[in-house]
């Protein structure tokens, strides 16, 4: 199975030739008690590639997504973040390098307006003041700053902007969340399950804004709504049980025979390739 996994890899890396290498593990691992939740996985993210990572429950998505931000250590292996390690380091060491995640639930400033929430997101990035300052100080000052002004524009919050983030729904606040993690200019954007609990019409907003970004941000997400992210993914990894089993062009990824019985459940001859499902 690894030699036909490793033709996609090579696809894939020989098209992204030249660019900057953003993240890459080595033989990383993660055990909680007698459970290998990720096992040994290489991985490699470039830069301005965008790039998605599927599993079913229990794959260890959630739990590497975990160790790449810092929120986990691993037990084994190194994380490396433009080169440098970054394997020990601390969640904010590494957003301060330019790794900025959001999470599944969004995390906001509940009580502040959407404009406000922006230049708190903004200023502690820039300005590195401390919170109790910002918000002393800073968010009246400068909800005029341009670049508040334009992520405003460009996540479609415009008439949202004075309203405090509690009465948003689900879909606008993770909006939101997305929009203050893109105006800390992160190097990287880490989205995990960004489009989940959103209506139709909520996820079609997220993913123009997203899709805005393709080609000038180094994305990686982690989503189950398959069908929803794969337009505009440009490498696909699929983990099973804490180890990747696909790795490369989404199309190809999704015909591979361990994925269509390890992610669809699909039973097929261990030679044949299938076709693409939907």
């Amino acid at each position: 199975m690894l030699p036909a996994r490793a033709g996609f890899r090579s696809a894939k890396v020989s098209s992204m030739a030249g660019r900057a290498e953003i993240i890459r593990t080595e033989s990383v691992t993660k055990r909680f008690g007698g459970v290998i939740a990720v096992d040994q996985v290489s991985y490699l993210l470039q830069e301005n590639e965008v790039a998605g990572i599927i599993g079913s429950n229990g794959a260890g998505k959630t739990t590497f997504f975990n160790l790449l931000s810092g929120y986990y250590l691993p037990d084994e292996g190194i994380i490396r973040y433009c080169g440098e390690d970054v394997t020990t380091m601390t969640p904010q060491q590494r957003v301060a390098r330019g790794m900025t995640r959001t999470f599944q639930l969004t995390s906001t400033f509940d009580n502040l307006s959407v404009v406000d929430n922006l230049v708190l997101a903004f200023f502690r990035i820039h300005k590195k003041a401390n919170l109790l300052q910002l918000l002393l100080h800073t968010c009246k000052s400068q909800r005029h700053e341009p670049k508040v002004v334009k992520a405003l524009e460009t996540f479609n919050l415009q008439d949202l902007r004075d309203k405090q983030v509690k009465h948003l729904s689900l879909g606008e606040k993770r909006r939101l969340e997305i929009a203050m993690a893109v105006i800390a200019e992160p190097k990287v954007l880490l989205l995990d399950e960004p489009l989940a609990g959103l209506a139709e019409s909520e996820i079609q907003g997220i993913l123009g804004v997203l899709r805005m970004h393709v080609g000038s941000q180094t994305i990686l997400i982690v989503e189950h709504k398959l069908s929803h992210v794969q337009g505009f993914l440009q490498r696909l990894t699929v983990m099973h049980e804490g180890r990747v089993i696909a790795d490369g062009d989404p199309e190809e990824c999704l015909r591979d025979p361990e994925v269509r019985r390890s992610y669809w459940q699909i039973e097929v001859p261990p030679d044949a390739s299938g076709a693409i499902l939907s």
